[in-house]
């Protein structure tokens, strides 16, 4: 089996994002503008699905495999379903059962998670020492599962989950025994109570959808609350959390992060952050353009 071109040889990358929908994602022209930073070309495509199943997903990586890429991004709705179809998995992959990011070395796909390491860079810098207090997590899915590892790893001693389904959360509560102590709740605003922090791990908020995961009468300004949406970027529970007073973390620091993390395990570069933190904010501003015309 043919191996895919080698970005750290070649200096060129071939680069891409598989999920639905993902036509608003800044993420092209964050890895892009990247890769021009550090002096060589890329291409990031878009392969937008809907309702993929496995046969799908799995002529999808075989091309992704024979046609030269360097790697691609995994999103929204298939980080977990693409995991049995990959050649190997990281640690932290493997541990949690989902992957945002997978590179192609040699003919082989290996599965990584950028959304752990993003988000614990973007816990950091919040400067927070929960210690004990819980947080609360809002879905336990493919992101869900992501931030949770990411606040066990980063000091966060107890993690509150809230999934519509239910049985999400117990599996996650096991994967996670020993790194943290897991409470399963009720509803997602039995979840933010009292919680030092609150985090939405769903697409809930994400354009066109305008809801919120959990009832803003909960929220409190000693609260901090995250959300993984960035399309807005100022999703609902941002504008409510800001209006209380909260501290506040848009989808802008998990998506640059992550997509940091995922830009040197691709091409064996250091990312420039300046160039992509650039490139998402003229992407961003470029959508609210199209939204308001």
């Amino acid at each position: 089996m043919p191996a895919s071109v080698n970005a750290r040889k070649a200096k060129r990358a071939l680069l891409g994002l598989i999920g639905y929908p993902i036509a608003h994602s800044a993420t092209p022209a964050m890895q892009e503008a990247a890769a021009r930073a550090a002096g060589f070309e890329a291409h990031y495509h878009l392969i937008e699905v809907e309702g993929a199943q496995r046969d799908d997903l799995a002529a999808m990586l075989e091309g992704v495999r024979r046609l030269g890429f360097s790697g691609i991004n995994v999103t929204y709705p298939y980080k977990e379903a693409v995991v049995p179809l990959l050649d190997a998995l990281a640690p932290e992959a493997a541990a949690m059962g989902a992957v945002n990011t997978i590179t192609v070395a040699d003919g082989r796909l290996t599965g990584h998670n950028t959304d752990t390491s993003g988000f614990a860079t973007a816990y950091r810098k919040l400067g927070r020492n929960d210690g004990d207090r819980p947080v609360a997590i809002i879905g336990a899915g493919g992101v869900g599962k992501a931030i949770a590892f990411a606040l066990a790893g980063s000091g966060v001693g107890a993690l509150r989950l809230y999934d519509i389904d239910r049985g999400k959360c117990e599996a996650l509560a096991q994967m996670l025994a020993g790194r943290a102590r897991i409470e399963i709740a009720a509803s997602a605003a039995a979840a933010a109570e009292g919680a030092a922090g609150i985090v939405n791990g769903t697409p809930l908020g994400m354009a066109p959808n305008r809801e919120m995961p959990l009832p803003a009468s909960v929220l409190r300004p000693s609260q901090w609350v995250a959300d993984s949406v960035y399309h807005p970027l100022w999703t609902p529970l941002m504008k409510a959390a800001q209006s209380i007073g909260a501290t506040v973390m848009s989808g802008r620091e998990l998506a640059i992060n992550q997509a940091l993390d995922a830009f040197t395990l691709f091409t064996g570069a250091e990312a420039s952050e300046s160039a992509m933190s650039s490139a998402f904010d003229a992407a961003m501003a470029e959508r609210a353009g199209e939204h308001a015309a």
